[in-house]
């Protein structure tokens, strides 16, 4: 394979795993602090439609990414009262915060579909851009691109290597533990779940204004809940998502280039459920198989902590 044809294809993938990663990333810490949100999926959507409503309206695309990370922070931040102080159920809480977003913005966008706008500017970089094969992929990336890798590398050192990071796994291991000797639980999980939803909300943000600049409604296609797959695959560490986002990137693509190549017999709908197929063998594989053990999720995810009065 030349590299005429090797460089475009990383690029897709680079293009395919950036939203997966910027909204596991902070579904990933949310979950340490020991919180499941399945409402990622309505997040991006929100943030999404937020993002290209601002760009198609003003052309300020650094205005649309802010928007967008606010409109995933004002979703979670709902999902955060109704969980963390009401004390719901997480689970329905968060399926119910995916179809509010679902609906949310299908209204918000009907007036903006079909209404393409250009694609996120790529950054120059003088003198690196223009270098043969590792020029496009590393050096001519959009913002988005480059703040989804630098946020892995800042929560892997924030959990790894700072107290903070400390505190917030011990909410997620053991939240009386933690209360018990001082901790505030419940606003630590608050500012775990706001920075869930501001990396969904920026993930939308990629999809409507660098993946496909234009907006259709439910336009994420699953895409949160292949993040919510993600976190298990990784065993909630960063670096292993940062791996796994771009593993199913790339499976992502895989199909799209089956499907172009035609002449193989298998109906094109099959081949796009590939990467859904994927994520599901891979689940199956690690709960079921010898790397069960190994999945080391937070004791307390998902569960209701009522701090002692």
């Amino acid at each position: 394979m030349s590299l005429d044809i090797v460089v475009p294809v990383i690029l897709t993938v680079i293009s395919a795993a950036t939203p997966l990663l910027l909204a596991g990333i902070g579904e990933l810490v949310a979950e340490r602090a020991g919180v499941l949100n399945l409402g990622i999926e309505g997040m991006m959507l929100v943030g999404a439609v937020a993002a290209f409503a601002v760009a198609h309206v003003t052309g300020n695309y650094m205005l649309a990414i802010l928007v967008a990370a606010m409109a995933g922070a004002l979703l979670a931040l709902i999902f955060g009262v109704l969980t963390l102080t009401l004390v719901s159920n997480q689970v329905a809480t968060g399926l119910a915060l995916t179809l509010f977003g679902i609906g949310l913005s299908a209204l918000a966008g009907a007036g903006f579909v079909g209404s393409p706008i250009a694609p996120l500017p790529k950054l120059e970089i003088p003198g690196l851009s223009e270098l043969p094969f590792i020029g496009p992929i590393l050096f001519h990336q959009d913002v988005l691109v480059y703040l989804s890798v630098a946020l892995t590398l800042g929560v892997i050192w924030f959990l790894k290597r700072t107290r903070a990071g400390m505190i917030l796994r011990a909410c997620g291991d053991s939240d009386v533990s933690a209360h018990s000797i001082g901790y505030d639980v419940i606003r630590i999980r608050y500012l775990a779940v706001l920075f869930g939803g501001v990396t969904s909300g920026l993930a939308g943000a990629y999809l409507s204004l660098a993946y496909t600049p234009m907006w259709v409604e439910n336009m994420t296609a699953g895409r949160g809940w292949i993040a919510l797959g993600l976190v298990v695959f990784s065993s909630w560490r960063p670096l292993r998502l940062l791996g796994g986002a771009y593993l199913f990137g790339g499976v992502t693509i895989l199909q799209l280039y089956v499907q172009g190549m035609g002449g193989i017999g298998v109906p094109a709908q099959v081949l796009s459920m590939l990467p859904y197929i994927a994520t599901i063998v891979v689940l199956t594989i690690i709960s079921a198989g010898p790397w069960r053990g190994r999945l080391d999720a937070p004791a307390c995810l998902g569960k209701p902590f009522r701090p002692a009065t």
